[in-house]
């Protein structure tokens, strides 16, 4: 019996050794977490503080590049987008429609019909435009719900227009946006994805000026120039940007925030408002 207790209580030790462990894993898993959630809201703060910066030396530009900053033990990553460079698709017309859709590979006979459904979706009135999609083209198709015949509020909605396939979404979503109001993406500013909706621009076309013009050290610099020999020129600053800010611990522990900001304050006193706010990995 004194055997049989000795291994009981060895036994239960053992049981209570282990779960003690896994609880210290635990609360430092939640602890780490919580730090680098912590670290990824300090950089997009610290993001917005350069944005209202008057100083255009000092200032971080706001078209896409990444930026390093290392705080206590802690390395942040932050990327800022102007929302001018990215495609609205409230304010944009069918033609850049079209070079955006066909420029991420899809077929020009369905770009046509998925353009003609995305207008469709967000103009008010009920009429079908030619190769568009209404009410009764929905019913048809199976779906119990029509196009909104209103602006887009997220882009996530165009997931619900008709012939939208979730790979072309994927590939589109970094350049689109509802709050620049503007019909075509400022090269300035604007990432690869965006750039493919401007006329005969390639994919590697693309690529390569978004990589020219991080090379600038400033967006007043003449040198980036797009395929067509248009000067890629910044006009003014803006209000609204996209912000990415990713933080990572010494022990490979990381998380990230992505906001979309509007400057200029707001009634409770605070420097920004924010428009979108995503948080971890996405896709």
């Amino acid at each position: 019996m004194v055997l049989w207790v000795m291994l009981l209580i060895t036994i239960s030790t053992g049981a209570y050794t282990l779960m003690a462990r896994m609880d210290q894993l635990e609360a430092h898993t939640v602890l780490s977490g919580t730090r680098a959630r912590l670290a990824a809201e300090a950089g997009l703060n610290l993001a917005v503080l350069s944005l209202r910066d008057p100083d255009e030396l000092t200032r971080l530009i706001p078209d896409g590049r990444p930026y390093q900053i290392q705080y206590q033990d802690i390395s942040i990553e932050v990327q800022v987008t102007d929302e001018r460079g990215k495609l609205d698709i409230n304010s944009t017309n069918e033609e850049t429609l079209l070079n955006m859709l066909t420029g991420h590979g899809m077929d020009p006979g369905e770009a046509e019909l998925l353009a003609a459904a995305i207008l469709d979706w967000s103009d008010p009135d009920e009429i079908e435009r030619a190769n568009g999609a209404e009410l009764e083209r929905y019913e048809s198709a199976g779906l119990g719900v029509g196009p909104g015949n209103r602006a887009f509020i997220i882009i996530e909605e165009l997931l619900q227009v008709l012939g939208m396939p979730w790979d072309l979404y994927t590939k589109m979503e970094p350049g689109l946006t509802v709050f620049s109001e503007t019909a075509i993406p400022d090269p300035a500013y604007a990432p690869a994805e965006a750039l493919l909706a401007l006329p005969e621009m390639t994919e590697e076309e693309a690529l390569n000026f978004v990589e020219q013009r991080h090379s600038e050290d400033s967006l007043s610099s003449i040198g980036a120039e797009l395929p067509n020999g248009q000067v890629a020129m910044a006009r003014g600053r803006g209000l609204t940007y996209s912000i990415l800010a990713k933080a990572t611990l010494p022990n490979g522990v990381w998380d990230q925030v992505e906001a979309t900001i509007r400057l200029g304050g707001s009634p409770e006193g605070l420097p920004y408002r924010v428009l979108r706010w995503r948080e971890g990995f996405h896709h």
